[in-house]
């Protein structure tokens, strides 16, 4: 039996918001810029973790992947479409705002993101309106699967592993959270989210 819950540790690409630099994106920019997606994806695969870390900014990670040679199109407009495939998933965001309100929980972003990537989600989304914490790899140089990750998120939201429930749509995120004691929901698809909520945590919106 848990704990009374407190604090809800939410990922945001997958769960909140459309991933931002996923693999399709990253096809359908190839596609759409008319660049080699191979040559891309092997040069990304090299350099992303140091951007997700911090270590680079967006202009050192586009320099590195897309812009060592030149290109037809320019900087500007690639970043443009970077920022543009981020979409919210409104009856996501919607309802993590419900349970806050309802059951006074804590709410910390637990997310491996780019820090410019991160920035524009979370202030065109409104994202502090309800996120007490940001917990994400670029502002801590740390990222998931790292253990050090979670604890850092137990200790900035002062909860307990029992009192927290993690929510992250991949499963080994959500299997190295639980080997900590954190209570962890795999989320798919808000009805399944919502009933696992209800079911093994007593939190309900009926």
């Amino acid at each position: 039996m848990t704990s009374k819950i407190s604090t809800l540790f939410l990922d945001i690409g997958g769960v909140m918001l459309t991933n931002g630099w996923g693999r399709t994106v990253r096809q359908k920019a190839a596609e759409l810029f008319q660049f080699d997606y191979g040559e891309m994806d092997e040069r990304h695969h090299l350099t992303f973790n140091t951007y997700e870390d911090g270590k680079l900014t967006l202009d050192q990670y586009l320099d590195q992947v897309v812009f060592f040679k030149p290109r037809t199109f320019s900087r500007e407009d690639f970043k443009k479409y970077m920022y543009d495939q981020s979409q919210p998933f409104p009856d996501m965001l919607q309802y993590f705002r419900d349970l806050k309100t309802r059951y006074h929980l804590r709410i910390v972003v637990l997310s491996n993101e780019g820090r410019e990537l991160t920035d524009y989600r979370v202030k065109t989304f409104k994202l502090t309106e309800f996120v007490d914490a940001f917990v994400v790899s670029s502002y801590v140089h740390y990222r998931k699967p790292d253990k050090d990750i979670y604890t850092l998120a137990l200790d900035l939201s002062q909860a307990q592993p029992d009192e927290v429930v993690y929510v992250d749509d991949r499963i080994l995120f959500i299997e190295v959270a639980r080997g900590l004691g954190i209570n962890s929901i795999q989320h798919k698809e808000l009805a399944t989210t919502r009933a696992a909520f209800a079911s093994d945590y007593q939190l309900s919106m009926d």
